[in-house]
């Protein structure tokens, strides 16, 4: 793997944010963000197959082996900075960029907080688990029955709470809606029909026509 074999996505400049990221949920999650705020950055790909975030270049970018990470060479003080953990990039980006995805208000800021840690503490490692047993372990009955009764509690109350409102932490989409997304887009991996969700496939199906959404879902290309 070389690190300095780069795909731009929106052209280069000397502020250009570096995305090491792979077709995962979590990689998604900057993907999109990055999409929607609509700033130059380039795409380094972390074949996880292939072990690649074990390399000591990626290590000493991330040092925990794990994508999303980004390097923002306009940091902080005008220096490069570097950041790992997906929820962390997404609040940092929303924040640096002042964009309305992460509000100003700070109830709703505390809103927008609390369902993205709902993703990153219940959706991403319980959807995870659930992907993996069911693609790699379905003889393993008793791990897949309880992964998969704690994914269908988790879409409940997503639906429940999409039934109040347009999107998870208000009516306004946020960074909240972006972690979510790329999770329930392997739906067909969870054991469920739209139909015992309607509230989520409503708001799955007006996430997915953002066309930023689309773009960042798509990265890092084939």
């Amino acid at each position: 793997m070389e690190l300095d074999d780069r795909k731009s996505r929106t052209g280069a400049c000397p502020m250009t944010i570096q995305l090491y990221t792979w077709s995962t949920p979590n990689g998604r999650k900057i993907s999109i963000l990055l999409e929607e705020l609509g700033v130059p950055y380039e795409v380094h790909t972390i074949d996880i197959t292939k072990d690649e975030q074990f390399s000591q270049d990626f290590l000493a970018i991330n040092p925990n082996n794990k994508i999303p990470a980004i390097i923002d060479p306009d940091g902080p003080g005008d220096a490069t900075f570097t950041l790992f953990e997906s929820g962390a990039i997404l609040i940092y980006l929303a924040k640096k960029h002042q964009s309305p995805l992460w509000p100003d208000d700070p109830l709703l800021q505390a809103r927008v907080l609390q369902w993205l840690m709902f993703q990153m503490g219940g959706v991403g490692p319980m959807f995870g688990q659930l992907h993996h047993f069911r693609r790699y372990a379905a003889h393993e009955s008793y791990s897949l029955g309880r992964y998969e009764k704690e994914v269908h509690r988790l879409y409940a109350v997503l639906d429940k709470e999409l039934g109040e409102r347009p999107y998870l932490a208000s009516d306004d989409y946020s960074i909240a809606d972006i972690a979510t997304y790329p999770w329930i887009a392997r739906f067909p991996l969870h054991g469920l029909e739209w139909a015992a969700v309607p509230n989520v496939k409503r708001w799955f199906d007006a996430v997915g026509a953002r066309p930023a959404v689309a773009s960042g879902m798509a990265v890092p290309s084939a």
